[in-house]
């Protein structure tokens, strides 16, 4: 039989001690010359089941299967959305993207929508990794895919440097016309024009030469690099010497392409640590590596035809409120503090990157709710603390009927809006932003995901002990997050 217990972690006083003591101690260990870098990695559309350390058959990752191996590795780690912008908004504020009004995938600004799509981006009041790590004294850097904004290096929206980034160096959306060779890139607002090389040397290239320029200014300035590729996601461009290496293995060109994209991925990654030990700096760096959504499906739109992601044992891809949309590698290494070898079952989110930024950084956190929690106390000592409330999400426009979902604990809760009759919405305007508050949650299903990570066992109305509490905690859940949501007013409104 199932217990109450396995709902909300038990607290044992010995464990709040030790984290007491850790409190305690980041006073002296994080002083201003201690102070890590920090490295946030991103990848874009990158499948849980596409590195080699977890398990998959051809990919070779060599450089990031040595940085799970000398770090902390997640087996439950969660973007924040299961698509691209609303993820990196609630990765940049600590909240959920919804309570940004960001609530989909952001096109480019255009001609007005009745639903006022062409206006959504991250407002300049949103709170940011990158502006709470400048306000404690650190340099700030981005690189590669932003997608936080519509009107992007236009006047008429905030662009990156309005979130904090003292350099950045970025597209709106992808690479184009790919990844090699692009020829969208801007930095710091003045376009660049044609790069020879691939996007994810290119990018890494360019953090690498900022970071070198920040420590030959002064070694003791920490920074803070958000190096965010557009790598796996289409229109996929490899190197032609690396997909020769996957065309025995793969099924086809285009696998061998992706196969050979992720790689790619992993060549950069490791020459960006091999520039850290070279500059000196790399102990004393914490990198974490994620991805911003699960895997694209395989032709779901004309040029998603090299979209050969796989996300393991789980069930659904990006766009899904099942696991394999959001459930996203996570690895954090940083040699002074984290213990090599450990792998970990904790559930953890990209939405507690920003309060673990702050206090390693001594940084203020800002005065809001936040969604996420520091895993300060898990990262140097091995404890976690209890997390505070569940991991909710709400996706209007799911592939699946489901929008809104639920991680607690070992378990996963999944809800219908309106009996299913909810109409997709890419945005909310103030009439559908009532629609979707005054929405009820409907068709439950439960999974102990701990044991059932592809979710095939529904387990409500079939014993679970546990159904009412679940059921309460993803209607607050969704309600809080409903009755936070702002509402876009179209235009001639």
């Amino acid at each position: 039989m199932m217990r109450l217990s396995e709902i909300q972690p038990t607290v044992k006083w010995p464990g709040v001690l030790r984290l007491a003591a850790l409190v305690l101690s980041l006073g002296t260990c994080c002083e201003a010359a201690e102070r890590p870098n920090i490295v946030m990695i991103l990848c874009d559309d990158l499948g849980w089941g596409d590195l080699g350390v977890h398990g998959h058959p051809h990919i070779q990752t060599p450089h990031l299967d040595q940085l799970a191996a000398e770090g902390m590795r997640f087996t439950n780690f969660y973007s924040t959305a299961p698509v691209c912008s609303p993820s990196r908004v609630g990765l940049m504020t600590g909240r959920s993207p919804n309570r940004a009004g960001v609530y989909d995938w952001i096109p480019p600004s255009g001609k007005p929508r009745p639903d006022a799509r062409e206006q959504v981006h991250m407002k300049r009041d949103e709170v940011t990794i990158a502006s709470l790590l400048k306000q404690a004294g650190y340099a700030t850097c981005l690189a590669g895919k932003w997608h936080c904004n519509s009107a992007f290096n236009r006047s008429s929206q905030p662009q990156p440097d309005a979130a904090g980034f003292d350099h950045w160096f970025a597209t709106q959306n992808n690479a184009a016309p790919s990844h090699e060779n692009p020829n969208n890139y801007v930095r710091n607002g003045k376009s660049v024009g044609q790069i020879e090389g691939f996007s994810c040397q290119i990018a890494t290239d360019e953090v690498i030469q900022w970071a070198q320029g920040v420590h030959a200014r002064d070694p003791q300035q920490p920074w803070f690099a958000y190096l965010a590729f557009h790598e796996p996601h289409e229109p996929v461009a490899s190197p032609a010497e690396l997909v020769r290496q996957y065309e025995g293995v793969a099924w086809n060109t285009d696998q061998a392409q992706y196969f050979a994209n992720v790689h790619n991925v992993d060549l950069a990654v490791g020459r960006l640590v091999q520039a850290l030990d070279d500059m000196g700096v790399r102990d004393n760096t914490l990198m974490i590596f994620s991805s911003d959504n699960g895997p694209e499906t395989l032709r779901r739109y004309q040029r998603a035809k090299r979209s050969w992601g796989v996300t393991g044992p789980l069930r659904g891809q990006k766009l899904h409120t099942h696991d394999g949309g959001f459930h996203v590698a996570g690895i954090f290494n940083w040699p002074d503090k984290i213990s090599p070898g450990q792998v970990t079952d904790t559930v953890g989110s990209a939405l507690d990157i920003l309060p673990t930024a702050c206090e390693l950084a001594g940084a203020a956190l800002p005065d809001r709710p936040l969604d996420g929690m520091s895993l300060v106390p898990l990262l140097t000592t091995g404890q976690a603390a209890p997390r505070r409330r569940p991991l909710v999400w709400a996706y209007y426009n799911a592939i699946n009927d489901a929008r809104v979902a639920m991680r607690h604990g070992p378990w996963k809760v999944l809800a219908r809006l309106n009996g299913g009759q909810f109409p997709k919405r890419t945005n909310l305007t103030p009439t559908t932003l009532k629609e979707a508050q005054s929405a009820e949650l409907t068709d439950f299903e439960i999974y102990r995901v701990s044991e059932d990570p592809g979710e095939l066992v529904n387990l409500f109305d079939r014993g679970c002990e546990q159904q009412q509490q679940l059921v309460d905690a993803i209607r607050q859940g969704y309600a809080e997050l409903a009755e936070d949501s702002p509402a876009w007013i179209p235009s001639g409104h």
